[in-house]
């Protein structure tokens, strides 16, 4: 493994709540998150065909408290409707709308405009391959329904990524 990127692994013994945390050093991607920016990553609930079923809808419920106490400026999603039904529970519970971006690599977009603050992204596995490519990240990105990862970018830029799980 390269000098310029560190990678820190732990392991909660308490059940299902797994944690890794991983550290890289600027310059591990093509996309740098500024200092101070946070990413919050989750893909769309639980769905049969292409809506949400039972399960997605209760686990969409249960994003606000997922997110407790964590600052969120912004809400991003692409207008997929199974997306959009994921977020509008913590729209609702944090009075932010829900702004739509392309879901084509969207982790320049979402660099570029949102530099410094904390957003999360409700994607599609493909698109959160493609932000997880675009910042460098190590390892396999968390595609599955409860996923969620949160990308900091520290003073130096240094990048430090906590996986979690949300259940209903």
């Amino acid at each position: 493994m390269p000098l310029s990127r560190r990678l820190f692994l732990a392991a909660s013994l308490g059940g299902a709540s797994g944690l890794l945390t991983a550290c890289a050093s600027p310059g591990g991607g093509t996309v740098h998150l500024a200092p101070g920016s946070r990413l919050i990553v989750v893909r769309h609930g639980d769905r049969t065909d292409e809506n949400l079923n039972d399960l997605g809808k209760a686990r969409a419920a249960a994003l606000p408290a997922a997110l407790e106490g964590m600052p969120l400026d912004a809400i991003l999603s692409p207008g997929i409707q199974r997306n959009l039904d994921t977020a509008a529970p913590l729209a609702a519970a944090r009075g932010l709308p829900i702004t739509r971006m392309p879901q084509e690599r969207p982790a320049r977009r979402i660099a570029a405009a949102h530099a410094g603050k904390s957003v999360i992204w409700v994607g599609n596995k493909g698109n959160i391959q493609s932000i997880w490519d675009d910042l460098g990240l190590p390892g396999a990105p968390p595609l599955g329904y409860g996923d969620l990862f949160i990308v900091t970018a520290d003073a130096d830029g240094t990048l430090r990524v906590e996986r979690r799980r949300w259940e209903p």
